[in-house]
């Protein structure tokens, strides 16, 4: 039994530019014991075949957890592989076109970046959109930060619709603020994955939350 999205506060990223291969199963199995409500397998500038591997393994972790399970960017891997889902970027096509791939309940997932998108990804028919970064990331390099000023905003208008992720350059130690500026969900990418206890890492930021 997959879990509610809507239950979901922490959104828990295997990204292979901070995780080693070796350490993909335990990353995932650690993001879900931290409390993690979806897993999404990101990795950039990797040839599909590695991706479905990767994915191969993970399926398994997040269904046994019942926690949902998308992969980034690639609809046929996600397709191949019988995730919950996937997610897209602004310029990785149409949500329609994604859903009419993905078996009907699928999850569709947009990363937005200002208010209008934001917006145009509720009425595209997302199941929920990722809304940042707040601030510069490593993970984006070269992309400001968008700040904290329409977080209020976008929480009231879409939030009140789908779930609302904030997303990039979030760290344990800059999330009072960003809290406090109205987010109720997260992703944190960095600061957990690099921490000693992944686990313990994501914990403390749903007890922040």
């Amino acid at each position: 039994m997959i879990g509610s999205l809507e239950g979901a506060r922490f959104y828990g990223i295997v990204d292979l530019g901070y995780v080693p291969e070796e350490r993909v199963e335990g990353v995932t199995r650690e993001l879900i014991a931290g409390g993690a409500g979806i897993v999404q397998l990101r990795a950039k500038g990797y040839e599909e075949s590695r991706i479905l591997e990767w994915g191969r393994a993970m399926l398994p972790i997040c269904r046994e957890a019942g926690v949902p399970f998308v992969v980034n960017d690639f609809v046929g891997v996600a397709v191949e592989l019988g995730t919950d889902g996937v997610h897209l970027g602004q310029d990785d096509g149409s949500l329609a076109e994604a859903r009419a791939a993905l078996p009907e309940g699928a999850i569709v997932g947009r990363s937005t970046h200002s208010v209008e998108q934001a917006r145009g990804a509720l009425v595209e028919g997302a199941d929920y959109i990722g809304f940042g970064p707040l601030f510069p990331t490593p993970t984006k390099v070269g992309r400001p930060g968008i700040g904290l000023e329409n977080l209020a905003s976008v929480q009231e208008e879409v939030g009140a619709r789908i779930p609302v992720f904030c997303i990039g350059g979030i760290k344990r130690a800059n999330l009072e603020d960003v809290v406090r500026a109205g987010a109720k969900r997260v992703v944190v990418v960095s600061d957990v994955l690099t921490a000693g206890d992944v686990a313990g890492a994501v914990g403390e930021v749903l007890s922040q939350l």
